[in-house]
C-alpha cells in the first residue's frame, strides 16, 4: 500500500504486539519535527544573571539608582546578584554595612524575593534576588 501510494512505512512502536506501523511521507515528517523544534527555541527565554555593584560608603541616591536598575532587570524576568565590594580598611566593618543589602532587598520587596541570603566571600558581600511570580 504504502509503493502505490509512492510513500513511506515507518514504525510508530516496534515493541508492541503487533508492531504499530504508518504510511506517511518521512522526509515531511522529519521537516516538520525540526521546525518545531527551532520555534520551541527561538520562544524560549533564558533566565540571565544580571550584578549590580556597590561600595559601603554609597549615597542614598546612588542607592535609589542602583534599586531601580534592579527593578528593570527584575521586570524583565532576570536574577540580580547584588554585590557589596570592600577595600583596604573597609574590611574590619564588614557586618556593620551589611544592612545595604537588607535595604536592598527591602525596597525591592513588591517585585522581588530574596532568592539567597547576603554571604561573605572573600572581600564581598553577595544577595541573589529573583523576580516575584
Amino acid at each position: 500500500m504504502a509503493e502505490e501510494a509512492e510513500l513511506d512505512l515507518v514504525k510508530i512502536a516496534p515493541g508492541a504486539r503487533p508492531p504499530v506501523c504508518r504510511i506517511m511521507d518521512y522526509g515531511k515528517y522529519k521537516y516538520e519535527k525540526t521546525r518545531k523544534e527551532k520555534d520551541a527555541r527561538k520562544k524560549q527565554h533564558m533566565v540571565e544573571i544580571k550584578e549590580i555593584r556597590m561600595s559601603p560608603n554609597i549615597d542614598t541616591n546612588d542607592l535609589q539608582t542602583k534599586i531601580n536598575a534592579a527593578r528593570k532587570f527584575l521586570s524583565k524576568g532576570d536574577r540580580v546578584k547584588v554585590t557589596l565590594r570592600f577595600r583596604g580598611r573597609e574590611m574590619a566593618h564588614m557586618q556593620a554595612n551589611a544592612h545595604i543589602l537588607t535595604d536592598f532587598a527591602a525596597a525591592l520587596a513588591d517585585v522581588a524575593v530574596v532568592d539567597k541570603a547576603p554571604k561573605v566571600e572573600g572581600r564581598t558581600l553577595t544577595l541573589f534576588l529573583a523576580a516575584k511570580k
